[in-house]
């Protein structure tokens, strides 16, 4: 991609559009900036970027900043269809994103990692299963680190492995990850979709420029990926359910106490020369659940996806287990955070769409007090009620969907609401009796009152503490 001398704009001031301007700005680029956040805290950003002879302009997304532009640049948050975008399109502009950008610099091989929930499970595990097969990884994309900073850093890696959102999906042109990862397609960001299967084939470009003897990990388990599945043109590596008798000659079944493995044929793997690597002695692979120290069936299939990767990218089954007795998961993802009086809070902040409060609610047997809400992203809340109704006894509500998520489950459950986290904590301790859970898992996202999940489930955590010290 030609970058020096061309008219450049990154718009989104986060993290990744600084990363991209830096690294548009070394090459030559005019770059500039634009954010039509109001936020004050953009300043200091704003500042290094202009000490560096980048133009920004804060507040607005101005037509006369985007005039003439050759190169526009999206940071995932800002959707490809605003209006000074659109018309700098028609007007003979490229519009990309950052890891369409990065991927052209990056020769090693890339391990792409996409799905509605479970992202940063799979990427992360993924990262550490080649790290302790002795590769040398790069982790990185929507997980926190943009792949565009790999490309100028000292460290080179063997294999990259970047969970890739959507949105970061939506401005791929000739993004080719040698292993993708398909987990699962449920309703989400339908704010920002027309529809679902808008959402279906945002999620399924992953396979897009895929050939060959590249190699694609998906859920056959799940219809719509599955439904995409069919579209795939290089080596497939399913993994699904053991109850659904699927005939594949690589896979991965999943039991109720166990996970196979048949990866004894075809598979070529990026690094290395040994294309039996997955095989024990001529026996299928396998991982026993007391292996495994994640909750839930769905973590099941994340183990499954990121084994199948893993392999594929030149894993090691010693290197593979070691990997999975280290890991016991992920801030704000079904994480305990006290036992009070025989009442086990958890903090599952992270769950921001009904699939994963469904999956979430399946891993306790004991009733659930489960505290919910804050900005819908235009997702049906009805589809929680079979869950509820089998696994909640009482409902906390909080923040915007509050009214919304009690006109759905109310007639079925009690509710209360809250107007702070720190009350809805108070509310569930007042609720439970010994043996229950408290389960925060809210089914939206946490801008209406929060920075982020992870600032949800840190003020959720001190109200926790707050009642442990109290009693």
């Amino acid at each position: 991609m030609e970058i020096s001398g061309k008219k450049t704009v990154v718009v989104g001031l986060g993290k990744t559009g600084i990363s991209t301007a830096v690294f548009l700005k070394k090459r030559g680029a005019q770059v500039m900036v634009s954010d039509s956040s109001k936020d004050n805290n953009l300043d200091a950003a704003a500042k290094k970027l202009q000490a560096i002879g980048v133009d920004v302009e804060l507040g607005t997304h101005s037509s006369s900043f985007f005039q003439n532009a050759e190169l526009i640049i999206l940071s995932p948050g800002v959707p490809h269809t605003i209006e000074p975008v659109t018309r700098a399109a028609e007007q003979g502009a490229v519009i990309t994103g950052e890891v369409e950008l990065a991927s052209r610099f990056i020769k090693e091989p890339i391990v792409a990692v996409t799905g509605t929930n479970g992202k940063t499970t799979t990427t992360t595990l993924i990262g550490n299963m080649l790290d302790e097969s002795g590769l040398k990884v790069f982790v990185g994309g929507n997980i926190g680190k943009p792949l565009i900073d790999y490309v100028d850093s000292e460290i080179r890696a063997e294999v990259v492995v970047a969970e890739i959102s959507s949105f970061q999906l939506d401005t791929i042109m000739r993004f080719r990850p040698r292993v993708s990862v398909l987990l699962n397609i449920t309703e989400d960001h339908l704010d920002r979709y027309p529809g679902f299967d808008a959402y279906v084939r945002s999620k399924a470009r992953i396979f897009e420029n895929q050939k060959g003897n590249d190699i694609s990990v998906f859920n056959a388990s799940d219809q719509s990926v599955l439904r995409v599945s069919g579209n795939i043109k290089c080596c497939k590596l399913p993994f699904f359910k053991d109850s659904e008798s699927q005939e594949h000659e690589e896979c991965a079944r999943i039991t109720n106490d166990r996970i196979i493995f048949k990866l004894n044929k075809t598979v070529n793997f990026l690094i290395g020369t040994a294309t039996g690597q997955a095989s024990e002695g001529g026996a299928d692979f396998l991982l026993r659940s007391s292996e495994m120290h994640l909750p839930g069936r769905h973590n099941m299939e994340n183990i499954a996806a990121a084994t199948l990767a893993a392999f594929a990218a030149g894993g090691n089954p010693s290197g593979i287990r070691r990997a999975l007795k280290k890991f016991r998961g992920l801030p704000h993802r079904i994480e305990l955070v006290a036992e009070i009086n025989g009442v086990k809070y958890y903090d599952d902040s992270k769950a921001t769409t009904v699939d994963s409060v469904i999956k979430a609610l399946e891993v306790f047997h004991e009733p659930v007090i489960l505290i919910m809400g804050g900005r819908n992203k235009g997702i049906n809340f009805s589809l929680l009620r079979e869950a509820v109704r089998t696994h909640a006894k009482k409902l906390i509500l909080l923040g915007e969907a509050k009214e919304e998520i009690r006109s759905a489950l109310g007639d079925i459950v009690e509710t209360a609401s809250a107007g702070t986290m720190e009350d809805a904590a108070g509310l569930a301790h007042e609720a439970a009796a010994s043996g229950d859970t408290v389960l925060l898992s809210p089914a939206c996202t946490s801008f209406d009152m929060f920075r982020s999940y992870a600032h949800r489930g840190e003020i959720f955590r001190k109200a926790v503490e707050a009642l442990k010290r109290s009693i």
